[in-house]
């Protein structure tokens, strides 16, 4: 059928056409191509329905392969080697990349086993059962192996919603969260896993110089005491800590290989050793290993400071004194001078490991903390000590070396149960990562939690408590404590232990780096994008030189104490993010979460991540603030000077949330009026290139808003949709671009309309969305309105003034916009008047006190005046208004100004005969041929019958300014033909009263022309301004002109106040930096445009910024807190 179909259309056009005879590069279809080999291609494949999309749109059956064979490249990475291939030409082709096939066991179980098991079950776990107790730190390793697990459990959600790329936790929570948190989260992983790296050289360190090669210290211990003694152990850790990494750093750099070849080898280590432990554990239960540790009444001794746990000995049937009375006494003698404590107390010998079935349980059940500096002593021992005497002889026993408390412990042991991300950091490398990180990950948390639980109630059942506290072994002649329950032989945990610190350590130095170059190929941190390049094997130099510099960090401070907490803080952050990710993920329902992993829950999340935070303040609150606030810069910087990336992540989903219940909560009612504030629609128009042609809009706008609220910068684009999209789009980057730069928080909207004026009126009309809507307009003063070819402008700008007060929106028209300042302007000194003669709601007070909140008009004073007229009490008015800005709490000078009724003169009318004409001819400029005819005749007959009036002079008095501002307006029917007889005869005589006696033929009527020239007056206005004028105040000083009768007396009027008005506020604010003042209403009737704005021109004239204000018809400010 479709084959068919294709015959008739070829037949019909060709072989070029599309069925209507149009040749295919006039086809309206999109993507038109003049292939005809493709067309037959598809044609064959029956797809020619689908020919023209087949460019964009790709065939699924070639589609499928390349969506199935994913790349496991990171997103970064990708396009940082195609930016690279960019910049350096076409490389030779590399070798094809072997398929991942790496498993659930060697790919996930086993490195995480390996980077769970560290340095800390080695090296200070008895001492934590010894110091906390197995009940405290049972309730330790519970919570930080919870913490953990509950972890897992979310990055299982997580890894297994979607392929996961190369890079772990770091692509997990910034794909997940943004790249604002990713990257600062991603940073302080880095920053975790190079303190990890310090912490293992540590441990390697402390093993070697404490277990192995004591001798080989530069700094010697032997003879120091206290702190000289504690400060030479941290210096050999410092010297050979700095080598051990330049070391490791070296091997690293020559390569990676190596590293992961060796990784089997320190994981069997770690097994060995644990597997040693437990077959000690199960061998004191059958035969105990002697263990002997000396005790002098409770308190340890020092193993190094006795050959025979005794005072004295038999030898040859003589009492001969040891090498512990030369340690105590001034002599060798039995009567010497001996220590006051050796004297009163006995020494006793107890077995260190007296095994699991010895009842040890029960006394290791709870914890005892020590001060530092305070001696190991046993409990239930009796001891005779004089409270009174000081302690002497500290270097002859085994003393606590720091202060230990409960969170201390928490801080030092977590570090122990991190590493769970390092089968997710392998992802790239896995057969079916979504099947293997979940599997695999929960499972070694759940085999090293066991082994955690069960070593912690182990070692309380086997070894004596102040074994356990002694943290360096020295009561056992210096034997790692934990080896001394290992089986067959203590060097087998010391060896085990130092290869899997040293393999530990390099994992670390490998991983960190990779990071790194990980987070500086996203580029949303630009300073670190020089660490993303690396040699031509992608390896990362830049990134793995500043790690090493970070980690010499680590190996500073030198203890192993004071590091793991700090890498505590950094690691705790990194899972409470990954819990956050999770839960919001969860909750928000976004259509793209559909993890694989199914066993996970919102509560579980947020349950992990309050206990990541909560664990964060229990091992250091102090390290807590530092490492949030590093992550708070890190967030405000990418999202400063970041850049942009956009990958669907949760706090967009959270941001869309919030935007919608907040929009639906303003739906609830208008604000109130303590809540308003300008919500600002500033119309601007572009030019041919779609350039703003009005910047300092934007400026003003910023001004007044100070980032605060709404601002919607909107402009017209003429023509239709479909062939203008693309300058609409131009135009829309164009108002981004100068809202980024004039620093306007706010939304662009481009509308394209058949003309200028609808498309204005569609932007007022629709701008915003639901409660969010625009409350105020903003547009500029047309220039140059009175040239011909501005005729329409100067028109639209009358409908938006209309538009506006129908939507009872307020109106802002800055006058003269080029001379406002810039947002880097700053002005020292000067004023801000405002020009109170119409209350609109308060916009006239509430503009000026924004715009004195920004930089630019900070230092101006306020002035605010008002005009009292005749029957006013100008000094009340003051005081009145004085008390009302108190209660505002504004700050303003006040000013009443005295307008007293006064003739108007001769220039006043000129000026109005002037603006007369003018309109005129605008009006005969769009006029048919016929309309055109009329006009003039109308025209005609006018002149001649004021030529040919004669009336007696009148006196005229001047309207008020409230009345001349508040006639009512005509329609425009009305407007040509008066049919009001009554009218008539008071315009008439308002006429015959103010005209010079002339002897001529009577007058003709006059009130068609008199009505057509003033488009403002209805009946009742005409009333009201006539009946006001008062014969008996004065006569004109000058004679009528016969060109003055035809005038309006409203437009006389009106151009009266105009003029007084401008000549007070020129007077008053010349010198001021702006002006605000009352813009009156438009006419209904549009006949009096020109009119109108000759009026406004007029009453605005002399001065350098105006900014004409219309109210919306509320309230605006209010006195009431």
């Amino acid at each position: 059928m479709l084959n068919n179909m294709t015959d008739c259309e070829e037949g019909e056009g060709g072989p070029n056409s599309q069925g209507d005879g149009n040749p295919k590069e006039s086809s309206p279809f999109i993507n038109s191509s003049p292939d005809a080999d493709k067309s037959l291609q598809y044609d064959a494949k029956n797809m020619a329905l689908f020919e023209e999309e087949m460019d964009t749109s790709p065939m699924v059956s070639s589609l499928l392969s390349s969506l199935a064979n994913y790349t496991n490249l990171p997103t970064g990475s990708k396009e940082h080697e195609e930016a690279e291939n960019n910049e350096e030409g076409a490389r030779p082709s590399k070798k094809p990349v072997k398929a991942p096939q790496l498993g659930t066991l060697m790919g996930v179980y086993l490195p995480c086993i390996q980077n769970i098991f560290g340095v800390i079950l080695f090296l200070r776990m008895t001492w934590m059962v010894g110091v906390g107790g197995v009940f405290g730190s049972f309730i330790i390793v519970f919570m930080c192996c919870s913490t953990t697990m509950l972890t897992a459990i979310s990055m299982s959600a997580i890894a297994t919603n979607g392929v996961v790329p190369a890079g772990g936790s770091y692509y997990m929570i910034s794909r997940s969260l943004g790249p604002e948190f990713g990257g600062a989260v991603g940073i302080c992983f880095y920053l975790g896993t190079t303190f990890a790296g310090a912490m293992y050289i540590l441990g390697c360190i402390e093993i070697l110089l404490i277990y192995i090669i004591p001798q080989a210290a530069i700094f010697k211990i032997e003879g120091l005491e206290g702190q000289e003694a504690e400060l030479a152990l941290l210096n050999n850790m410092r010297v050979y800590g700095t080598i051990v990494l330049s070391f490791m750093s070296l091997v690293v750099f020559v390569g990676v290989k190596y590293v992961n070849k060796l990784a089997l080898l320190f994981l069997a280590c770690v097994i060995l050793s644990i597997v040693a432990v437990y077959a000690g554990v199960i061998k004191t239960a059958i035969d105990p290993p002697v263990f002997p540790v000396c005790l002098l009444g409770n308190r340890t001794l020092l193993s190094k400071g006795y050959d025979v746990c005794a005072k004295v000995v038999e030898m040859d049937n003589e009492t001969v004194t040891t090498k512990l009375w030369r340690t105590f006494c001034d002599s060798d003698s039995l009567d010497a001078t001996c220590d006051e404590y050796f004297t009163n107390n006995n020494v006793t010998e107890i077995q260190g490991i007296p095994g699991v079935t010895s009842g040890i349980l029960a006394e290791n059940l709870f914890g005892n903390y020590l001060e530092k500096g305070m001696f190991l002593e046993k409990r239930r021992v009796a001891s005779e000590e004089d409270a009174d005497s000081p302690p002497t002889g500290a270097n002859r026993y085994v003393m606590a070396d720091i202060t230990s408390f409960f969170t201390l412990l928490v801080g030092i042991y977590f570090p122990s149960v991190t590493g769970i991300m390092a089968g997710s950091n392998r992802s790239g490398d896995l057969r079916d990562a979504q099947k293997s990180i979940p599997i695999g990950t929960i499972a070694a948390i759940t085999t090293t939690s066991i082994v955690y639980m069960s070593t912690v109630v182990l070692f309380g059942a086997c070894i004596e408590g102040v074994v356990l506290r002694d943290k360096f072994g020295e009561g056992v002649n210096g034997n790692l404590v934990i080896g001394t329950l290992a089986w067959p032989s203590p060097w087998v945990i010391v060896f085990g232990s130092f290869f899997s610190t040293c393999g530990a350590g390099l994992q670390s130095l490998t991983g960190a780096p990779r990071l790194l170059q990980a987070i500086a190929r996203d580029g949303i941190i630009p300073f670190l994008r020089v660490f993303g390049h690396g040699k031509d094997n992608g390896e990362p130099t830049w990134a793995l030189l500043l790690t090493a510099c970070i980690c010499e960090i680590g190996i500073i401070i030198a203890s192993l104490d004071a590091v793991a907490p700090i890498l505590s803080m950094f690691f705790l952050m990194c899972y409470m993010f990954v819990n956050l990710a999770c839960a919001l993920q969860t909750l928000l329902r976004t259509p793209n979460w559909r993890p694989r992993f199914k066993f996970y829950h919102w509560a579980l999340s947020f349950l992990g991540m309050s206990l990541c935070l909560s664990l964060m303040f229990i091992c250091s609150w102090f390290y807590a603030i530092i490492a949030m606030g590093i992550a708070t810069c890190i967030y405000k910087y990418i999202e400063f000077c970041g850049a942009e990336k956009e990958w669907g992540d949760g706090i967009r989903g959270i941001s869309l949330s919030a935007a919608r219940f907040a929009l639906m909560r303003l739906e609830e009612g208008p604000p109130h009026t303590k809540n308003w504030r300008p919500q600002i629609l500033v119309l601007v128009s572009v030019d041919a290139e779609q350039n703003v042609e009005q910047p300092r809009l934007l400026s003003l706008a910023n001004q007044l808003k100070a980032g605060k609220g709404l601002t919607i910068v909107g402009t017209s684009v003429q023509g239709t949709f479909l062939d203008n999209y693309a300058e609409a789009q131009k135009a829309d980057q164009s108002l981004r671009k100068l809202m980024e730069t004039e620093k306007v928080k706010g939304f662009p909207q481009v509308v394209i309309s058949s003309n200028l004026r609808d498309g204005t009126s569609h932007l007022i009309q629709v701008g915003g969305l639901g409660g969010l809507k625009h409350n105020t307009v903003m547009v500029s003063w047309p220039r140059n309105w009175k040239q011909p070819e501005c005729h329409q402008q100067f028109r639209n700008f009358i409908e938006v003034v209309r538009e506006t007060t129908v939507a009872s929106l307020a109106l802002l028209v800055p006058k003269n916009i080029s001379s406002y300042p810039s947002n880097g302007e700053r002005f020292t000194e000067g004023h801000i008047d405002v020009w109170w003669i119409v209350h609109d709601g308060g916009m006239l007070m509430l503009l000026p006190f924004l715009l004195r909140q920004h930089k630019v008009w900070r230092k101006c004073k306020m002035r605010i005046f008002t005009v009292a007229q005749m029957d006013d009490n100008s000094i009340q008015m003051k005081k009145d208004l004085i008390t009302f800005l108190y209660h505002l709490r504004i700050d303003a000078a006040v000013e009443v100004v005295e307008m007293h009724d006064g003739d108007i003169s001769a220039y006043t009318y000129e000026k109005t005969l002037v603006m007369e004409q003018r309109s005129q001819i605008l009006k005969q400029m769009h006029l048919t041929k016929n309309e055109k005819e009329r006009e003039i005749q109308s025209i005609t007959d006018s002149s001649r019958g004021s030529i040919r009036r004669k009336n007696p002079p009148g006196s005229r008095s001047r309207p008020s300014v409230d009345e001349g501002a508040s006639v009512a307006e005509q329609p425009e029917d009305e407007s040509v033909a008066v049919s009001n007889p009554k009218q008539v005869r008071l315009i008439l005589g308002k006429n015959a009263s103010s005209t010079p006696a002339s002897p001529a033929s009577p007058a003709p009527p006059t009130a068609p022309t008199a009505a057509s020239a003033a488009p403002w007056t209805d009946s009742k206005g005409a009333e009201r301004g006539l009946t006001a004028a008062n014969p008996e105040a004065g006569r004109d000083q000058f004679n009528m002109k016969p060109e003055w009768e035809h005038l309006s007396p409203v437009d006389v009027r009106r151009m009266h106040t105009a003029m007084r008005l401008n000549e007070v506020i020129t007077k008053k604010s010349k010198e001021a930096k702006l002006v605000l003042l009352n813009m009156p209403g438009p006419p209904k009737n549009r006949v009096g445009n020109e009119n109108y704005m000759e009026f406004l021109e007029v009453l605005t004239e002399g001065l350098n910024r105006v900014l004409l204000v219309r109210g919306g018809g509320r309230e605006v400010i209010t006195i009431y807190s």
